[in-house]
């Protein structure tokens, strides 16, 4: 409901979104090889976008499944993909993953969607992404309300998403983040910006409470006391993590099995090396 609702307006304030594609589209620039079938899910067509701004990139890929939650070539359940096993060379996912109900099992089935030797390039928020905004809406309900619900939805931290790719059964994952600070006049034009791009928070369970003007107010004015700059504009952080995981082939470089190394390490170091139970010295 927050992304239909946000459908008209998520291009005006979507650059966040956009450059997340940007940068996603870079990394595969720096991949020379074809990608015959790509999805890319989430982003509201924005990866489709930056696709067409780079003729030689767009050269290597020769389809692309659009898919979203609310628009594009397929509409998707995140808990559920539709896809089959072994459908997709290439997946690419700008800003999306952070959504999701349960990250462990959508990475599973991202991998099985991929044939053998298959890229999935995926970034979300993560965990430093509202830092600003939740301590001061925290503080702000406390101090009116003698107690604080959850107002900014949890995000992963960057080592959870590493360990979560190897979980998941990829091939050489890794992972990376991005800081980004977002200056803005007044928190209430961050609130604004969050409802146009579709992210502001939605559970399942949420606090009875209301936030009352009373509170919103307050944590305005907490905001500006804490993370204002001396122009008086405040920072918004947030921080996209990048994931990177192969589907497993045979081809792809292997890590070498215990005592077939070639060298000593006491050698490589320049020192005597003991046998077990030695004493140094001795």
């Amino acid at each position: 409901m927050r992304k239909r609702r946000a459908a008209r307006t998520f291009h005006d304030a979507a650059f966040l979104h956009h450059r997340a594609a940007a940068d996603l589209a870079d990394r595969l620039e720096a991949i020379p090889r074809p990608f015959k079938r790509a999805l890319a899910i989430g982003g509201s067509g924005v990866f489709l976008t930056e696709l067409a701004l780079r003729p030689g990139l767009k050269a290597r890929i020769e389809s692309v499944v659009n898919a979203d939650l609310h628009t594009g070539d397929v509409l998707i359940d995140l808990d559920r993909l539709p896809f089959q096993d072994g459908s997709f060379d290439l997946i690419v996912s700008p800003l999306l993953l952070h959504w999701v109900n349960d990250l462990p099992g959508v990475l599973i089935q991202l991998r099985r969607a991929l044939k053998p030797d298959g890229l999935l390039l995926a970034s979300l928020f993560g965990g430093q992404t509202l830092h600003e905004l939740r301590t001061s809406l925290i503080e702000a309900e406390a101090e009116l309300t003698g107690g604080a619900g959850l107002r900014v939805a949890p995000f992963a931290h960057l080592q959870d998403v590493a360990h979560l790719l190897q979980r998941a059964g990829f091939a050489l994952p890794a992972a990376d983040r991005d800081l980004i600070t977002v200056r803005y006049a007044e928190p209430m034009r961050l609130l604004a910006d969050l409802r146009s791009m579709g992210e502001t928070a939605a559970f399942a369970q949420r606090s009875s409470r209301g936030l009352s003007r009373r509170v919103l107010a307050r944590t305005s004015d907490i905001y500006r006391e804490r993370f204002s700059d001396t122009d008086g504009r405040v920072r918004a952080t947030f921080e996209v993590l990048t994931a990177t995981g192969w589907s497993p082939h045979e081809s792809q470089q292997q890590p070498l099995k215990p005592g077939s190394a070639e060298a000593r390490l006491a050698d490589a170091l320049g020192v005597r090396e003991h046998k077990t139970g030695d004493k140094a010295g001795a």
